[in-house]
């Protein structure tokens, strides 16, 4: 114990030696907190930058993906791995998808709802209804089109269900995929571009799909004007929640290609939109050659059914 008595006022002996020596030296207590600057960057930042990277929250993505790493450690081809992406719950989701219905100006979908725990029951079961609301509603739309005329016969076609499926489920993915690469792809020519996840960007799609749910079931109402003005609206609705997503991903590229990939997915929205309503709800209708009846009296009868 002496010996550590002596020691210590020895430091101290050294210490005041020094700050005798230099008394404008800056001395720090061990009781004082030390604030540390929170951006340490080697250059200026831009005005308002500071608010971008905290949209796009690329310190909490490093930090995310990290994590993710760490927790699916499992083999893909088990079922544990894929268990990850479900572990939702009904908060969560319900959160989301109300997050995709009412976009707050401003404030990226992915750093709000899906940074911290992407999920893929959302989007499955998400485009799993819209596929069976679209084909219900466009079988329903056709018949009270046609009801009351009496040369029409009601058939329901179960081929559009098929139909719907593939298309929705490829927009749900094949889009992604390719925007996901994409955005890769101009990620190692400029260096300022945030790239989501691939699981990231379908969950944005996925879950920007629940707005035509409630679309496709008023689209039943056989009015063209109300079908466009509803088309409109959920378009304006789901194309701002990806606009305000991606837009920060890309706005550090050149700025041809920045509009134009935000033209593109905006593009692509439209036409899903667009083509759903024209193919399952405003097709033309086709004559079909109705068979002839004898008549009592040695003459035929032909009637024309639609």
């Amino acid at each position: 114990i002496a010996c550590l008595v002596m020691y210590l006022f020895a430091e101290f002996d050294d210490a005041a030696n020094l700050l005798a020596a230099n008394p404008d030296a800056t001395t720090i207590s061990i009781d004082e907190p030390v604030e540390i600057p929170k951006n340490q960057h080697g250059h200026l930042q831009e005005p308002g930058r500071e608010e971008d990277d905290e949209l796009l929250g690329t310190d909490d993505s490093d930090k995310t993906e990290l994590l993710a790493g760490q927790k699916k450690s499992a083999p893909f081809w088990t079922f544990e791995y894929y268990q990850t992406f479900f572990d939702v719950d009904t908060y969560q989701v319900l959160d989301r998808i109300k997050g995709s219905v009412f976009p707050v100006p401003g404030k990226n979908f992915v750093r709000l709802y899906i940074r911290s725990n992407p999920d893929l029951y959302g989007p499955f079961w998400i485009c799993a209804t819209l596929v069976f609301t679209i084909a219900v509603s466009g079988n329903l739309s056709n018949f009270f089109i046609h009801l009351g005329k009496p040369t029409y016969r009601y058939v329901p076609e179960f081929r559009k269900v098929s139909i719907a499926a593939t298309t929705i489920y490829a927009y749900a993915w094949l889009v992604p995929l390719a925007l996901w690469g994409f955005l890769m792809w101009r990620n190692s020519k400029v260096m300022n571009i945030v790239s989501y996840s691939f699981l990231e960007i379908v969950c944005v799609y996925g879950y920007s799909l629940f707005i035509y749910i409630p679309t496709a079931i008023l689209w039943i109402i056989p009015q063209k004007v109300v079908r466009w003005v509803l088309v409109v609206f959920s378009l304006c609705l789901s194309g701002s929640v990806l606009v305000m997503t991606f837009w920060p991903a890309v706005r550090d590229d050149n700025r041809r290609i920045a509009v134009a990939t935000v033209a593109a997915i905006l593009l692509l929205h439209a036409l899903l939109a667009v083509g759903c309503l024209a193919y399952f709800f405003d097709a033309p209708e086709l004559d079909i050659p109705a068979p002839i009846i004898p008549a009592h009296n040695g003459t035929t009868v032909i009637t024309k059914s639609h």
